[in-house]
């Protein structure tokens, strides 16, 4: 994606488990634009050194990075969103539909994902991710 919330979205995805397959394929993507802009115009991506990446969107301040996986989750759907927006505050993960941030949640499918982007490595943020993931689906 260029010009929508950040100047450029890089994704990377698949369906499984294999989530370091994703990161690795992320960080190899990045890095690919990342060598293009540097030959093309002589500049890096805009970095400071305390506050990560430099974005039009501030809740993407830092990484930038939004780690989530599709589970289903029939045991929390049954509590309630509220309970379950409750449990994954305290994991550090944000719950959302599988229709995107504002598309709304159908079934007991959710898209699960770290909610923090500052202050933390992409590295933390994809193992908060996992481990949150891991915990909702015993619990559920």
């Amino acid at each position: 994606w260029v010009n929508e919330e950040d100047q450029l979205r890089i994704i990377s995805m698949e369906k499984g488990g294999d989530v370091k397959g994703v990161f690795e394929r992320l960080a190899e993507g990045i890095k690919a634009v990342g060598d293009s802009v540097k030959e093309e115009s002589g500049q890096d991506f805009m970095l400071h050194k305390k506050y990560g990446y430099v974005h039009s969107c501030p809740t993407n301040l830092g990484t930038g990075m939004r780690a989530s996986v599709h589970i289903d989750l029939p045991g929390w759907t049954k509590e309630g969103v509220e309970k379950l927006k409750a449990r994954c505050e305290s994991l550090a993960l944000q719950p959302r539909g599988t229709r995107g941030e504002s598309g709304g949640q159908t079934g007991h499918t959710w898209d699960i994902s770290n909610k923090h982007r500052l202050g933390y490595s992409e590295v933390q943020l994809v193992q908060t991710m996992i481990d949150g993931v891991n915990t909702l689906y015993k619990e559920d």
